[in-house]
């Protein structure tokens, strides 16, 4: 079986933790370089329902999308969640790899995996690589159905692929607007709407859509926004990473078991539908 150090080589050349932002906190939280691995549980989040899975499990490696310590810390005292979830690994030889920024932009990426959960054909990435003379490389990318479908018809179509989250999914637009092509960015992405406004789509999929952008995104011009839950964007990007370390177990003759976490953690739990008009809510006419 290969040793840590190994499996997180293979890791780091799939998503090169150079390629990370310079405020990201990526790679390796913690683990012995020389224990060995057998088994990898992949997921979004660091939380405690998905370390308890991986032990349960008997995984020797956790790698997330998410990081666990983004903006530092000064402790790992077992009574916050966050060392709760250090200890856990720690107590139980768990290894923790992060794969965050340098996964969004990799070739292929999570906004790739959400592509292909839509089963949206990818033309090229949204905002490109500087660096990439293949120009593969990016945030985001440009996409088009194999078929034109109605806003709501797509927006139907991102509810039935994506995972299922009380969020569910929302849309801004014309219900009957006929969607070609999509730009579609894993995580949050209302800070692209110049780069897809450029690109010229009918729609763009995202998550975290907040009421100001997308006011103003809506009155500039006829783009369809449709807003997903975060996890759900970026969950099907663990079922790729995992296919990929597959791939490269295959070719090592390595044996590694890898498994994608089913653990729903977006934040959200429930959602009640507005049935009653504005007007007997005591909101303005």
């Amino acid at each position: 079986m290969p040793r840590l150090s190994e499996v997180i080589a293979a890791l780091d050349a799939l998503w090169p933790p150079s390629r990370a932002e310079e405020w990201d906190a990526v790679g390796t939280v913690c683990g012995d370089p020389d224990a060995e691995v057998t088994r990898v549980l992949f997921a979004v989040d660091p939380v405690q329902d998905v370390v308890d899975e991986a032990v349960k499990l008997g995984a020797d490696l956790v790698v997330t999308h998410h990081p666990l310590y983004l903006r530092g810390t000064t402790t790992v005292e077992a009574g916050t969640f966050k060392g709760r979830v250090v200890h856990t690994l720690i107590k139980n030889d768990i290894a923790l790899h992060v794969a965050h920024t340098n996964a969004d932009t990799a070739d292929p990426g999570v906004s790739d995996a959400l592509a292909g959960a839509l089963d949206l054909r990818v033309t090229g990435p949204l905002v490109p690589d500087p660096t990439d003379p293949a120009g593969r490389r990016g945030l985001g990318r440009i996409c088009e159905l194999d078929h034109p479908q109605t806003l709501r018809e797509f927006a139907a179509r991102a509810a039935a692929r994506l995972p299922r989250t009380a969020q569910g999914i929302r849309a801004a637009g014309d219900p009957d607007a006929l969607i070609r092509t999509v730009a579609v960015s894993g995580g949050s992405g209302d800070s692209l709407f110049a780069q897809v406004r450029a690109a010229g789509v009918d729609a763009f999929l995202t998550a975290d859509l907040r009421h100001h952008p997308v006011s103003e995104a809506r009155e500039q011009s006829s783009l369809a926004l449709v807003d997903a839950a975060h996890w759900a964007t970026e969950w099907p990007w663990c079922e790729q990473a995992a296919a990929q370390l597959d791939a490269i177990s295959e070719r090592h003759g390595w044996g590694l078991r890898t498994h994608v976490s089913r653990t729903v953690t977006d934040p959200w739990t429930a959602h009640a539908p507005s049935v009653t008009p504005p007007s007997h809510t005591g909101a303005p006419n």
